[in-house]
């Protein structure tokens, strides 16, 4: 299987594994059970869109939840709702459920909730639904260069 995102790792020579689905994946709670890890370790990308149809990529563990209105505040913008099921193709380039931190257009600011650095090694789809990929946290960052603050709803 060769996915843009597969594509992009290759050429920026960062090492990962690719972690096949048996069945397409249809929640994260079953990505993480078909790639055999922790919802912890799972990149979850939730994108967000402005009353001004700005964009924002906010990334927490796939066991935590984004809380919209931490990200608003953080950007200063006006409210912020999920973006369309039907509309994130057309905005990102990837099919809902598979949007990752990598490749997106460059106005789209990508924030990671700090608990992400409990994980070493994380794992964010591969931009398709049959397959996860694992790498550095630390890769990750280099390549998307987020924001690191505080996203998630307080539990």
């Amino acid at each position: 299987m060769i996915t843009p995102v597969i594509s992009y790792l290759k050429e920026q020579q960062v090492s990962y594994r690719l972690l096949p689905h048996q069945t397409p994946a249809v929640s994260i709670t079953d990505a993480a059970r078909q790639r055999g890890i922790r919802q912890s370790q799972m990149v979850k990308s939730i994108l967000l869109r402005d009353m001004s149809n700005r964009l924002a990529l906010a990334c927490a563990p796939g066991d935590r939840s984004v809380d919209p209105k931490k990200v608003r505040a953080l950007l200063q913008w006006r409210r912020m709702t999920c973006v369309e099921q039907g509309k994130i193709i057309s905005l990102t380039g990837y099919h809902p459920g598979t949007v990752t931190p990598l490749l997106l257009p460059s106005d789209i600011p990508i924030i990671f909730d700090p608990s992400l650095q409990l994980e070493p090694e994380v794992t964010i789809s591969s931009g398709s639904n049959m397959a996860g990929i694992a790498l550095s946290l630390n890769d990750l960052v280099k390549l998307c260069q987020p924001t690191f603050a505080n996203i998630c709803r307080d539990e």
